[in-house]
C-alpha cells in the first residue's frame, strides 16, 4: 500500500511539474505574443495552470506527499527557452508562439494520460486529473484553431 501511495505521489508530482511548466510557458508565450487578444488568452491559461498546480499540491498532501516542487521541471525550462529562441528568430511571430504552446500542451496531455493509465487512483484524484486533462485538451484545441487563423 505504501508503495502504491508513493507511486501515486510521484505521478502527481510529475503532473505538478508539468502544471508549473505550463504556467511559466504560457506566461512566457503571452509576453512574446503580439496580438492583445492572444496575450489575454495565454495569460488566462497561465492562471489556469497555476490553479491546476494548487489542486495537485492538495492531492499530493492528501496522499502523504510533500509538494515541494514550486517551479517547472528541467524539460519545461528547456521548452520555455525554446519558445524564447524561436520567437527571437521569428520576430515574436504569433504563429511561432502558438506552435510552441501546442507542443507543450500535447506533451501535457500525454503525461496526464500516462498517470491516469498507470496508477490505480482514488475517485477524487482520478476526477481532478480527468478534469484538468479535459481543460488542457480544450486549450490545445483552441490553440490549434488559432494557429489556423495566423
Amino acid at each position: 500500500m505504501a508503495d502504491t501511495l508513493n507511486n501515486i505521489v510521484d505521478g502527481l508530482k510529475h503532473l505538478l511539474s508539468i502544471a508549473n511548466d505550463g504556467k511559466e510557458g504560457y506566461k512566457n508565450a503571452a509576453e512574446n505574443a503580439d496580438a492583445g487578444e492572444l496575450k489575454a488568452l495565454l495569460t488566462t491559461y497561465s492562471i489556469q495552470r497555476a490553479e491546476f498546480a494548487d489542486s495537485l499540491k492538495t492531492l499530493i498532501r492528501q496522499n502523504g506527499g510533500d509538494p515541494d516542487n514550486t517551479s517547472g521541471g528541467p524539460l519545461g525550462a528547456l521548452h520555455r527557452t525554446w519558445i524564447d529562441i524561436k520567437t527571437a528568430i521569428s520576430g515574436n511571430d504569433d504563429k511561432a508562439v502558438l506552435d510552441a504552446v501546442a507542443t507543450g500542451e500535447t506533451s501535457a496531455v500525454e503525461a496526464y494520460d500516462k498517470v491516469l493509465k498507470d496508477y490505480t487512483l482514488q475517485g477524487d484524484v482520478h476526477q481532478v486529473l480527468l478534469h484538468q486533462r479535459s481543460q488542457i485538451r480544450e486549450a490545445l484545441q483552441n490553440i490549434r484553431q488559432l494557429e489556423d487563423q495566423y
